[in-house]
């Protein structure tokens, strides 16, 4: 048994030894868990995909007169601004306004009509790179607050906090993406080809952070991770947390289970690693490297860790049934999506990633640097994550609503 006191000594020392959870899976073939165990003392994972369930709370600083902002854009996309006078959040995927869409297409020349492919995501990945962002803002008139609008240039340097706060990040597992009807979806997945033309799976696989921590017994509220290039935590459980999601004999989950929410300063963050998307006809989202270190505890750890794609599995889905429960054509394991094609019903189909998996063993790399030069600890938790999350739904699909 070892303690993160312990590591975090070795570390300071420079004297840790660090793989990344690939490079384990590789090695623990060649010398097996127990001498693993006696080798190594931290595991990095990390993964760079769309996580829409982000987004950047701003505090502008206060205008003189005082402004208590109700209303506001940046770059013409909306932001949150129900809270303090100038607090504001910019969710990932927040849309430009449609006026200002409607102002572009007016004044474009070339063919009248314009898809602006902009959103919450690409504003926040200006900022963090230290680009020039448009503010405007609308505010209520009160005694203390008399100012009704404003209107400036923000950069990350003039205004006073500006962090990521993520409420659903890491899913521990999630589905692959069929289309079994007979026209073009566009999806959160990207396009799915009618009849069974392509499939999509957005899971990095086995070197995914929460595959290799099944049980969430080395990470929890608190604990220190790489996030978009700079230092973050996990803040607590994520939205739709799941984690009673049935799981096999090697505890991974069979399809989408445990998430995290995260928490991290982005003005000491790299758009490297944080950058808006946009997919066609569905909306903008943000591209995010997020990366976790786990302590090697016990022998257990390694087992854990020891995963590999054949040994993890998530559900193909069809989403050409448009419903929250949609048909599914069984299991697949990541190291046959991997390979580049699956079969369904006897056919052959071609099958992409959503995250990078290149990008993704970078996340774990970049780590491993900062913890083998000492320049980043792990912390321990300050509570544990629940392990005991049902997963409700509001079913109210086609029912009838009165006011009686």
């Amino acid at each position: 048994m070892r303690t993160i006191s312990e590591i975090n000594e070795k570390i300071n020392q420079k004297k840790a030894t660090v793989w990344t959870v690939e490079e384990l899976k590789t090695r623990v073939k060649e010398i097996g868990i127990d001498e693993a165990f006696k080798t190594v003392d931290v595991l990095c994972s990390g993964t760079f995909e769309p996580m829409e369930s982000s987004g950047a709370i701003l505090n502008l600083g206060h205008t003189d007169p005082p402004i208590k902002i109700r209303q506001c854009w940046l770059d013409g996309v909306p932001a949150y601004a129900g809270f303090g006078a100038v607090d504001l959040y910019l969710g990932a995927t927040a849309m430009l306004d449609y006026k200002v869409i409607a102002e572009i297409n007016d004044n474009d020349s070339r063919s009248g009509s314009v898809t602006v492919e902009r959103g919450g995501g690409h504003v926040i990945e200006d900022l963090i790179a230290g680009k020039p962002v448009n503010l405007k803002a609308i505010g209520q008139v009160t005694d203390c607050y008399p100012r009704s609008s404003f209107e400036t240039t923000i950069t990350r340097k003039t205004i006073n906090q500006f962090y990521l706060y993520n409420p659903r990040n890491l899913y521990q597992n999630f589905i692959v993406g069929v289309n079994g009807g007979d026209r073009l979806l566009h999806t959160y997945l990207g396009p799915l080809q009618p009849s069974l033309g392509n499939a999509v799976y957005s899971n990095p696989g086995a070197i995914a952070p929460l595959f290799n921590d099944p049980d969430l017994e080395l990470i929890g509220i608190g604990s220190r991770i790489f996030l978009g290039g700079g230092v973050g935590y996990i803040a607590w459980e994520g939205t739709q947390h799941f984690p009673l999601q049935k799981r096999l004999s090697n505890r991974t989950p069979i399809g989408p289970a445990a998430t995290l929410a995260l928490v991290g300063d982005a003005k000491t963050m790299s758009p490297e690693w944080v950058r808006g998307c946009y997919f066609k006809h569905y909306g903008p989202s943000l591209m995010l490297g997020v990366g976790i270190p786990f302590p090697v505890l016990d022998r257990k750890v390694i087992e854990h860790c020891a995963v590999g794609d054949k040994d993890v599995v998530a559900p193909v889905i069809d989403f050409s049934i448009p419903r929250r429960v949609r048909p599914t054509f069984g299991l697949v394991s990541y190291g046959q999506l991997k390979t580049g094609r699956m079969t369904i019903e006897g056919r052959s189909i071609r099958v992409a990633p959503l995250a990078s998996i290149a990008l993704s063993r970078k996340v774990a790399q970049e780590l491993k640097s900062w913890i083998e030069k000492g320049e980043f600890t792990l912390t321990d938790p300050v509570a544990p994550l629940p392990k005991d999350r049902t997963f409700m739904a509001q079913d109210l699909w086609g029912s009838k609503m009165t006011l009686d």
